[in-house]
């Protein structure tokens, strides 16, 4: 390549992005609440593959549907021949790891997952082609109890992170037999008002004609009020299924709106259907969506189990979560090591091992093309890091075994103190522990070096 001939930017493939350090904190913040929240519940992580069998998702998803005919990302292997796709949801996936590996054979399972999903759309406000997604299915358990439960456990995440402004929307829709029989009458209903159906309602009428009862299209709302209604078709078993889960938010002061034309696209939904839904992000409302799916486990070969599950867009809880107001950033280290010359660098390096040993998060000032840097351009930094305090090593410190400690934070200004070498980490740990302004926990057994 010439000298003069500058290389050529390569950036990110549309709709997928990246996460910068200083939005990283709200990811972290969310991701942390919501796994302590499910571990609260007694929910384990399952990691399963990003690439699966295209067939997983034609078998779960439905082959007849938006998902895999228009959004997948699907590929043929070159090396073998194999038609893979990167998951497009998460459920898919748990439920084939715990076919294969037998989880339940021991017992009902509780497990959570996170992490990347792909799907090929129209990239808007927190909607992408790669997002992210957090979930929990328990497998095993039959009864509305735990249908409950997790609402009540999402209901406990939007408290923890602080939203307020989330409402939960129910429904149930029967089961298999019970659908059929509504669905003959749906049908009819539609084509009684053909006239009504728009291009994309004409298209499901008799491929998903529930999904009609979804429209957006403000001309078909009223005709789309007047259809017949699952709920009235429910039988005694699901009827009874539904009143369990109502009794048990009803006693726990959980407030919801039952909303008859909730429904699920995929056919391996069955009973309880539920959506969380806000209206702070403009026309797409639902942050987390679930319900029972008890006819997918045997759909997929393994023995009839019955199973519940949810899973949120992370990306639209960020979204709100800014509307709160966003946290602060936290502070990039507790301590900042700023030196001059190679032997206080020698030093700053065993200083910084033994201040990470106590429990505190360290930076130290590293060399750039400029060199290390002058004290005042280093002290900087130090502010900019928002670190408690900057440990200082100069020629002076080295010849007298020393170091200089200066407070950055706090009412009392600046206070520097000269610290033999040997004492500094229990001097340190001691301004912080006794200050209370240290991010989190030192780790009490090193503390005593």
């Amino acid at each position: 390549m010439s000298e003069n001939k500058k290389a050529e930017k390569i950036t990110a493939v549309k709709g997928m992005n990246d996460i910068l350090p200083q939005d990283s904190h709200l990811w972290q913040l969310f991701e942390n609440t919501a796994q302590s929240v499910v571990q609260s519940y007694g929910f384990q992580q399952i990691r399963t593959p990003i690439v699966e069998d295209t067939a997983l998702f034609k078998r779960a998803i439905g082959a007849v549907t938006d998902i895999v005919e228009k959004e997948m990302y699907s590929f043929t292997d070159s090396m073998n021949g194999d038609q893979l796709t990167l998951r497009p949801e998460g459920t898919a996936g748990a439920v084939r790891a715990v076919i294969e590996h037998n989880l339940v054979y021991e017992g009902p399972k509780r497990v959570w997952y996170t992490g990347p999903m792909f799907r090929h759309e129209r990239p808007q406000r927190g909607r992408y082609r790669q997002f992210y997604q957090f979930g929990c299915e328990a497998v095993g358990f039959t009864g509305p109890d735990i249908d409950a439960e997790m609402i009540m456990l999402c209901r406990r995440l939007w408290d923890d992170l602080g939203l307020e402004n989330i409402r939960l929307e129910l429904n149930s829709i029967g089961d298999a037999g019970e659908r059929a029989r509504h669905r003959v009458d749906l049908i009819a209903y539609l084509e009684s008002h053909e006239a009504l159906l728009d291009a994309e309602a004409k298209r499901r009428l008799h491929s998903n004609p529930l999904r009609i009862l979804d429209t957006k299209n403000p001309a078909m709302q009223d005709m789309v009020n007047g259809a017949p209604k699952l709920l009235d078709y429910l039988g005694e078993e699901s009827l009874a299924h539904f009143n369990g889960v109502r009794k048990i938010l009803d006693h726990n002061n959980i407030p919801y709106v039952i909303n008859p034309r909730l429904v699920r696209g995929l056919d391996y939904y069955n009973r309880t259907v539920f959506e969380w839904v806000t209206d702070a992000l403009g026309s797409q409302g639902t942050v987390c969506a679930g319900g029972r799916y008890d006819p997918l486990i045997a759909s997929f070969g393994g023995k009839p189990t019955p199973a519940v599950g949810f899973a949120m867009g992370i990306e639209r809880l960020l979204e709100l979560m800014k509307e709160v107001g966003e946290p602060e950033q936290p502070n990039l280290c507790d301590v900042y090591l700023v030196h001059q010359g190679e032997a206080a660098q020698l030093q700053s390096f065993v200083l910084g091992e033994r201040l990470r040993d106590a429990g505190l998060d360290v930076i130290m000032h590293g060399s750039t093309a400029n060199g290390p840097g002058s004290f005042k351009n280093q002290m900087k930094k130090a502010d900019g890091s928002g670190a408690s305090f900057a440990v200082i090593i100069g020629e002076d410190e080295v010849t007298n075994h020393t170091a200089s400690v200066k407070a950055m934070r706090g009412a009392e200004g600046e206070q520097q103190a000269t610290v033999p070498f040997d004492e500094v980490v229990d001097y340190v740990v001691d301004q912080i522990t006794g200050s209370g302004d240290h991010h989190h926990h030192v780790h009490d057994e090193h503390c005593n070096h």
